[in-house]
């Protein structure tokens, strides 16, 4: 395995934002994964799948590790039931394809996931979701190297504490995903969860789960831009949770701001509502904007600057604040 100094960063993010890597390599093993954190104890290291959740505004004074690891295996054991399907999926492999691949064999859990950007492995660490799915919903364990010992371990589903668009491996940092292990079945019955794809679904009487799969793609293609051709990184802010007295006083005046029930007297509400509301649905400072056809997605024009997207989304937070006093926390990851 090479490493290689001073590693321009820019095709290694979807916001297409240059920086130099200190030092990167491209292992391919998981001895060559271990092999890379011995050799460079001391450098801050920053690991890299599919680059669809974060960006640039700097050069990166460190390791950049961006393996390439592959392979996908069934699995069982005694207690499964006939109904059960286990596949042991490696941190490489491409999130949509592993999807499509589990519709083609009518394996059940994914379909709601289609399209996201990104390799399986960067999935756990966002706690990726859409469509009222959540892939916390589906695993149930995450092989890691802890990169501070180099040892191999191992998280149950509770034991990796994933939230809204958050996970153990996010909070701390230390761990490098090798491999997923996901519970799907084999058994479908559609369940309405998610109001633009109950629509999509109408007119057909019974979904497949291939009929959910192409429902979902339909719906993202005409919502959110491709980042090969309009570079992005996806949803750029979380929805945020707001308590229920202040949910009550915008829906005064927006009386069709989504509200969904949490706990502990908050509710959860649309940024991309809240962004729309503003004036910045659509609007663009330079090379920067959003995107017109959702505004929760900030969208490159043509700026190799970081910085320009930072004060752009800095511009989002500050006309959120001063309108309805609830501050939008970014979902794509800065350096």
């Amino acid at each position: 395995m090479d490493y290689y100094r001073q590693t321009q960063l820019k095709d290694y993010n979807s916001l297409k934002t240059e920086a130099q890597a200190k030092i990167f390599c491209k292992p391919t093993t998981i001895e060559e994964l271990r092999k890379c954190l011995s050799d460079y104890p001391d450098e801050k290291k920053l690991i890299i799948g599919g680059g669809c959740n974060l960006f640039f505004t700097k050069d990166f004074d460190g390791l950049v590790i961006y393996p390439h690891i592959k392979g996908l295996r069934e699995i069982s054991d005694d207690d499964d039931e006939d109904d059960d399907v286990f596949l042991e999926v490696n941190a490489s492999e491409n999130w949509d394809e592993l999807v499509a691949y589990c519709v083609e064999r009518g394996f059940v859990g994914l379909e709601n996931l289609s399209l996201i950007p990104g390799t399986v492995g960067a999935a756990p660490i966002q706690n990726i979701g859409a469509y009222g799915a959540e892939v916390k919903d589906v695993i149930r364990e995450v092989v890691a190297i802890d990169m501070e010992t180099g040892k191999i371990v191992s998280f149950s589903n509770a034991e990796c504490e994933f939230g809204y668009r958050d996970s153990i491996f996010k909070r701390t940092n230390k761990y490098l995903i090798v491999s997923v292990v996901i519970h799907l079945k084999r058994s479908f019955v559609y369940t309405p969860k998610y109001a633009d794809l109950n629509k999509e679904l109408e007119e057909i009487e019974e979904p497949t789960v291939e009929d959910v799969r192409n429902a979902v793609i339909r719906v993202r293609q005409r919502k959110l831009p491709d980042e090969r051709v309009l570079p992005n990184a996806g949803s750029f802010f979380k929805n945020p949770y707001i308590t229920k007295e202040s949910a009550d006083k915008i829906l005064v005046e927006y009386p069709t701001l989504p509200v969904f029930p949490y706990k502990d007297g908050l509710v959860k509400t649309s940024a991309a509502f809240l962004i729309d509301k503003v004036g910045y649905k659509g609007k663009r400072i330079g090379d920067v904007g959003t995107y017109p056809n959702q505004p929760l997605i900030i969208v490159n024009y043509g700026t190799t600057d970081g910085n320009d997207i930072v004060r752009f989304m800095k511009e989002v937070q500050g006309a959120v604040n001063d309108k309805f006093g609830i501050e939008l926390e970014p979902e794509v990851r800065i350096y």
